[in-house]
């Protein structure tokens, strides 16, 4: 009877022991119970602040090793870099993200829609939506076919500097005309197909409906929260984030090519609120404080150069200046309307030293209101600079202009008050005591003076004529008396 060795049989169990290891898969990783999660809130255009808000609470997220980043969001779109930083930031985090659209009216429209899809868990409040994921239109206004209307304008994402993000829909394509439309249609077709691609490949990495990602891209669809969830474009609805982190406990998420399980039903809950770093960050990248910083900081060096040694107008120019092109290089700039403002704001100080009666002042205030209509090139909500903004800071520039030239004039026409000459008819106060030449101080000089009487130190006396370098002076009060020969 055969009987297998003590080998055979260890080696045996050894491939059953594989085997049913590779049939149940690797047991899931779960997150520690006393891990707190982290919540971060984006309400407003996702910018180059916002982005930094999001990518540093991440980092920090996952060095205070929470098991689970929420971002609520309620945006109408944001600069394609900022947008791209933050999804880099979802991507390689070693923390699962849930981005959850909220509160009730809130929307995660353009680059919301593309930071949902990169989430590792999609969520929706009743009430919400997204969607409208259409890159704008790029190249000069007006090109849209004659005899149809514009398309309708949604809220949405802009074209930054990169030149490709999320915006309202894209205009149709232009028929054949001058040499210049078929080179824009053709740049707005490989903007879209580049937002689609992006949001297609977002959608097919987290297993989300790719087909109605590709549709809100280039028909910029938009969904609420419940059509998103039947639509599998979401994961769930919650209305508000603690009943979120009650429905996602015990929920496994696939991060870094592990799986993670979700032990939420106790996790503390910790509130990250922008620093004083985001809110700067926030200030300076406001258009219009960019626009204010920036005159102000130009202004301040200019009176600095004209009365050199005041030195706080200069300290404050340079700072402010630093601040504004700071805040500049980080948002979507027309190069051209930067241009046309530091020229009008050069037309306006030329005109302080040229007599040009106003045309280089009245060219420095249209030049700058100009460059201001067009400094920043995007529609975004919140990015635009407000009109009334524009004409108070043209109009300030203005006046400061008129009171420096109505200084100049005035001091032109003043009559001539200095030289020898003029001294005559002055008070002067004798430096020491004097039979009949002594020294005396005259207009702040020191002056040989010749008398009739003898005078005293520190006595007033009148200049009544000169002899060369000799000053003739009498007692101020024989002077006042008429008690002279």
């Amino acid at each position: 009877m055969f009987r297998p060795s003590s080998a055979l049989l260890d080696r045996v169990l050894r491939l059953l022991l594989v085997a049913l290891l590779v049939a149940c898969g690797p047991p899931a990783a779960a997150a520690p119970a006393t891990s707190s999660i982290t919540l971060l809130t984006i309400d407003g255009p996702i910018g180059p602040a916002s982005a930094d808000y999001v990518v540093r609470g991440i980092a920090r997220a996952a060095k205070d090793r929470s098991q689970l980043v929420i971002l609520q969001i309620d945006t109408p779109g944001g600069l394609d870099l900022s947008m791209r930083s933050v999804i880099k930031a979802i991507l390689t985090s070693e923390v699962p993200v849930a981005s959850f659209v909220a509160p009730s009216g809130a929307r995660a429209a353009s680059a919301g829609t593309y930071i949902v899809y990169a989430s590792h868990i999609a969520a929706m409040a009743p009430g919400t939506n997204l969607g409208a994921a259409t890159p704008v239109q790029i190249g000069p206004p007006g090109t849209e076919p004659e005899g149809k209307p514009p398309p309708a304008r949604r809220d949405g994402d802009q074209s930054d500097k990169a030149g490709t993000p999320a915006g309202p829909p894209a205009p149709p394509a232009t028929p054949a005309g001058p040499a210049t439309q078929p080179q824009t249609s053709a740049l707005e077709r490989k903007a879209v197909n580049d937002a689609a691609a992006y949001l297609r490949g977002l959608a097919q990495m987290r297993g989300r409906n790719a087909e109605w990602a590709d549709r809100s891209v280039r028909e910029g669809l938009s969904l609420s929260a419940e059509d998103a969830l039947k639509e599998r474009v979401i994961d769930l609805i919650a209305p508000d984030v603690k009943a979120l982190i009650a429905k996602l406990d015990g929920a496994r998420v696939q991060v870094l090519g592990r799986e993670l399980k979700l032990q939420t039903a106790a996790a503390p809950l910790t509130d990250v609120k922008p620093d004083t770093r985001s809110r700067l960050l926030t200030a300076i990248t406001n258009p219009s404080i960019a626009l204010i910083l920036m005159s102000i900081g130009i202004y301040g060096l200019l009176f600095e150069f004209m009365s050199p040694g005041a030195v706080a107008p200069g300290v404050i120019g340079a700072i402010c200046l630093v601040l504004a092109l700071y805040g500049l290089q980080l948002l979507p700039v027309n190069y051209a309307g930067l241009a046309l403002i530091l020229l009008g704001i050069t037309f306006m100080i030329a005109e302080s030293f040229l007599p040009s009666f106003g045309t280089l002042g009245l060219g420095g205030v249209a030049a700058f209101v100009a460059g201001a209509l067009i400094l920043i090139d995007t529609d975004l909500p919140d990015y635009g600079i407000p009109l009334w903004l524009i004409a108070s800071v043209a109009v300030a520039s203005a006046l400061l202009m008129a009171l420096t030239v109505n200084v100049a004039l005035r001091s032109r026409r003043r009559a001539v008050v200095s030289g020898a000459d003029n001294l005559i008819g002055s008070v002067a106060e004798m430096l020491d005591d004097a039979a009949r030449e002594g020294w005396a101080n005259a207009g702040g000089e020191t002056w040989r003076v010749s008398s009739a009487v003898p005078l005293r130190r520190g006595q007033q006396v009148r200049i009544v004529g000169r002899a060369g370098p000799i000053l003739d002076v009498a007692p101020l009060e024989h002077h006042i008396k008429g008690e002279l020969p």
